[in-house]
Order: C-alpha cells, then sequence, then structure tokens
C-alpha cells in the first residue's frame, strides 16, 4: 500500500483496503479508538467521502497496528546438493 500518496488526494479504492487492513485489528483497539474506527466505518459504508482529518484518523490507526514486515527468504535451507558424478556408485 502506497502510504505516500497525499492524504486528500487517497482514492476509494486505497481508504478500502485500509478499512479492510484494519479490520483485523479491531479486537485490539482500546475503547476510544473503537468508537472512532466504527464511526469512519459507518461514513465509509455510508460512501461519504472521508475528510482530511478523518483520514489522518485512520491512517494512525493503521500506522499504529498494521506491521508490514519484510518476508524472510528461507530458500538456503532447501538449496539442493550439488551432485558430485564421482561419488555416484
Amino acid at each position: 500500500m502506497n502510504l505516500a500518496t497525499p492524504i486528500n488526494e487517497m482514492s476509494s479504492r486505497e481508504q478500502r483496503n485500509y478499512f479492510e487492513i484494519l479490520k483485523r485489528y479491531e479486537r485490539k483497539f482500546d475503547k476510544n479508538e473503537l468508537e472512532d474506527y466504527k464511526m469512519l466505518v459507518k461514513r465509509h459504508k455510508d460512501d461519504e467521502d472521508l475528510d482530511k482529518l478523518s483520514l489522518q484518523r485512520l491512517i494512525n490507526l493503521f500506522e499504529k497496528y498494521h506491521l508490514n514486515r519484510d518476508k524472510k527468504n528461507y530458500d538456503h535451507f532447501f538449496s539442493k546438493l550439488p551432485e558430485n558424478p564421482e561419488n555416484q556408485s
């Protein structure tokens, strides 16, 4: 997800992606965050455009709870051993 997009130019698709990701973290929100999030979801479902402050609150929740970790490469554990034709009997 491109977080470099200016806040007031966020497309509805990007906004929807934020809500889809944050849905997984709902149970971790504290009481105030949960109320705020539910209000933002209501506005999103009503197809209202979120204003700049609401978008900022949405992004702040996203940045607080969603850790975008790098996927580790485990290929070196599964590499094939080099074949030596001399040792084959």
